[in-house]
């Protein structure tokens, strides 16, 4: 991610100042799909209690910023090997940073503390669910070809963004997603926009070998979907 190093006096400043820029680009995102006319069409949004829709944004909020911390962990996130020492102090930044742009907003400490439960809760939930996503991923990859190093690479590099895309919609729905498919369809792709545009950031515009996992990442939702319609 380009940085002006210039204006900060150490490190520890311009890791606060990027969790912050990145913290907000997540809340920019989960707004924008939050307020998607089609988005709140396939959720049925104005039947919903206004409980129930700050919750759905909460969740969203959560699932973008959760993105953010799996992507700088991401062990084939493409940078120099003396940044990632810097990526890690980041990464721990990440809910802080959020939290204090809650406070900024008057949240008081109580809600403050469900926020971090909360993301503490989605991340260990993600972070675990990623090991699934890759095994389903690899077997539905190997039934048509043998795997390659390239093939590999595209399945790894998609684990984060569909792990979270199935975490989010599982939590959005209260665990119902049956008949919600183009909702979760509809979710997938603005975490892909946005897992891309952090990708390439942080990477230096490095696009190519993200633009080929976006196209591994609609096949095999494809796939999925194909696959759910020879069952009925």
């Amino acid at each position: 991610m380009a940085t002006n190093g210039s204006q900060f006096e150490s490190l520890d400043q311009m890791a606060d100042a990027t969790a912050a820029a990145l913290d907000q680009a997540a809340a920019s995102y989960a707004f924008q799909l939050f307020s998607d006319k089609e988005f709140r069409r396939l959720l049925s949004f104005d039947r919903l209690s206004q409980v129930e829709q700050d919750r759905v944004f909460n969740e969203l909020v959560v699932a973008y910023v959760v993105l953010v911390i799996l992507v700088l962990e991401a062990p084939d996130l493409r940078v120099p090997d003396e940044f990632r020492g810097y990526l890690v102090d980041l990464n721990e930044n990440i809910p802080k940073a959020h939290l204090d742009y809650l406070r900024t907003l008057g949240v008081d400490t109580e809600h403050l503390r469900d926020w971090e439960k909360l993301i503490a809760m989605r991340y260990d939930e993600y972070a675990k669910d990623r090991h699934e996503v890759r095994a389903a991923a690899m077997k539905i990859e190997s039934s048509e070809k043998v795997l390659d190093l390239d093939d590999l690479s595209k399945i790894q590099m998609i684990v984060p963004v569909q792990a979270v895309a199935i975490g989010c919609h599982h939590h959005v729905c209260r665990g119902d997603t049956r008949g919600h498919d183009d909702l979760f369809k509809l979710t997938l792709r603005s975490l892909s926009r946005f897992y891309v545009e952090i990708r390439v950031r942080l990477e230096g515009g490095k696009v190519s070998p993200l633009t080929r996992a976006r196209v591994a990442l609609k096949r095999i939702v494809r796939r999925k979907r194909t696959r759910k319609r020879s069952k009925r």
